[in-house]
């Protein structure tokens, strides 16, 4: 799993009763057994469960890089897109309750080329994903099974188990880059009597070989790691996550310690810029207000991201709750089979899959 940015401990959280406790959370899970092919952002992964025998899906990924600031009157999400391919999606905040957002980066839009159709799209389903219940649960003493889920549970497990339906039908051969998961979901919320917290859920695949080239595959149950609220004497500064983790960008905190010009431009154009620069080095970000931080995160990210990536920035207010800075760009349609292309194909004019959209299924 790769992470970025000043992590907390690794810390579960689950309220009963109006009482917080916390306790370790083991996060251990098996690595995926899975080829270096997985490179693009629009990659057949998967034959859709329901689907005919054969049938593959392409998932185009969510990449790119998360940046949060917790302040003190806010929770600021800015976003960066990674365009490593054509169909790469802006990873962007998702508004799941009025004080709690998730961001999904990964295999996040499924599409069937033989059928035309989309299969899943992740980010629009997020709010109505959760498990109600859990075999087994963390807690300080031995559990026997079949509780309530905890808040975090119930999103993370919601997730794995739409994610585990469709990557059932996955029987071909599948590899993915070491220590790349499938899919990961960032949790930014304000917790009553509690305060803030980032949570980053690390979702990995395992295929099991049954006869010849026929394999099982399986979308684990998640990883959990907490980075806000620090440790005790930990520095309160910037998070950063990364997708895919291969060759990820120097973090935006890194940067400005280490003088970035472009940031250094931007530090010395205002003395509030100056003040939220030296309060996040100095992990002091809870002292900063969301509207200088807001400005300096928007232009921060602008002048060092690609000049062809999209990029959103979004608040979680203490009072307010959730609302856009900068929404995500409207996406481009699919372009649609004509009637005499899709007698062609034996399609449905639905879609089109792009004519260089490579295909990982071994054959």
């Amino acid at each position: 799993m790769h992470c970025r940015g000043e992590p907390g401990a690794v810390w579960y959280r689950n309220s009963m009763k109006g009482l917080l406790h916390r306790a370790p959370l083991a996060a251990i899970l098996a690595a995926a057994v899975l080829p270096a092919a997985w490179i693009s952002a629009y990659r057949t992964v998967a034959q859709e469960p329901s689907a005919k025998a054969g049938q593959e899906l392409v998932a185009n990924l969510a990449a790119g890089r998360v940046v949060i600031a917790v302040v003190k009157d806010a929770i600021l999400i800015g976003t960066v897109e990674n365009p490593i391919e054509a169909e790469t999606r802006t990873p962007a905040p998702v508004e799941m309750e009025t004080s709690r957002v998730g961001i999904i980066l990964g295999a996040i839009d499924w599409f069937s080329p033989p059928s035309q159709q989309q299969v899943a799209r992740l980010d629009k389903e997020l709010p109505h994903l959760k498990a109600y219940q859990v075999a087994v649960t963390p807690h300080l003493g031995p559990s026997q099974g079949g509780e309530e889920a905890s808040d975090i549970e119930t999103v993370g497990l919601g997730l794995q188990q739409r994610l585990d339906e469709i990557a059932k039908g996955l029987h071909g051969k599948v590899d993915l880059p070491e220590n790349e998961p499938l899919a990961e979901l960032i949790v930014a919320d304000y917790v009553p009597n509690y305060g803030p917290e980032v949570w980053q859920l690390t979702f990995a695949m395992k295929q099991s070989q049954q006869k010849g080239d026929y394999w099982d595959t399986r979308v684990l149950k998640p990883t959990y790691l907490q980075f806000w609220p620090p440790e005790k004497g930990q520095p309160k500064t910037l998070i950063e996550f990364s997708y895919p983790p291969e060759n990820a960008p120097t973090p935006l905190l890194e940067m400005l310690r280490k003088k970035d010009p472009r940031l250094e431009r931007i530090r010395d154009s205002d003395p509030q810029m100056a003040l939220v620069a030296d309060e996040l080095l100095k992990g002091e970000s809870n002292k900063l207000y969301a509207a200088d931080t807001t400005q300096f995160l928007r232009a921060s990210l602008g002048a060092i991201a690609d000049p062809k990536s999209r990029q959103t920035v979004a608040a979680i207010g203490v009072e307010k709750g959730f609302s856009w800075v900068l929404p995500p760009p409207a996406e481009a349609a699919p372009r649609r089979l004509s009637p005499e292309e899709a007698a062609q194909q034996g399609q449905q004019p639905q879609g089109e899959r792009p004519a260089d959209a490579p295909s990982l299924l071994k054959h």
